[in-house]
């Protein structure tokens, strides 16, 4: 699988993540993470988009061929910012829960519901990061898992020669 980060500037206009998502569908690329939230623009909104794709070229070309489209980067994994958060729900009965919640500290997952049973973990970090915790947790049995996908920002131009942090 060749993954690629797109970051896309887009006008903040009714059908515009529609029309996006149905140009990745035409073209058979299949969209791993699609996440959109309102840019630092007013009146304009910033896909990160996550795609599989051999061929990153055709798929930008197919961006900007929709009328919406502003602004498309592709995100080197070296020079941005890039995070995930997800809600898990796993199986805890009394005897495993102490080895559990030790688990998700070391990840610095959060434990938000705590029912007789189970146990919630809000966690975000690097995608890599988000599922080695959810591989740690799958053993203990999993109830119910959600993703929000993938944001990234370029890294300062200054802070590129730093290490990302988590």
């Amino acid at each position: 699988m060749t993954v690629h980060v797109l970051s896309v500037l887009v006008e903040d206009k009714p059908g515009v993540l529609a029309r996006v998502a149905s140009m990745f569908a035409r073209r058979g690329f299949n969209i791993h993470s699609l996440a959109v939230g309102p840019a630092a623009e007013p009146g304009n909104s910033l896909m990160t988009v996550v795609v599989d794709a051999a061929e990153i070229e055709q798929v930008v070309k197919q961006l900007r061929k929709l009328i919406n489209t502003i602004k498309i980067t592709e995100l080197n994994p070296d020079e941005s910012v890039e995070r995930e958060l997800m809600l898990v729900r796993v199986s805890a009965d009394a005897s495993k829960r102490g080895e559990l919640l030790d688990s998700a500290a070391v990840f610095k997952a959060k434990a938000v519901d705590v029912g007789t049973t189970s146990i919630t973990f809000e966690m975000s970090g690097s995608p890599a990061k988000v599922n080695d915790f959810l591989e740690l947790v799958r053993p203990y049995g999993l109830i119910d898992v959600v993703k929000s996908g993938w944001i990234a920002l370029s890294r300062d131009s200054k802070s590129r020669n730093l290490r990302a942090i988590g």
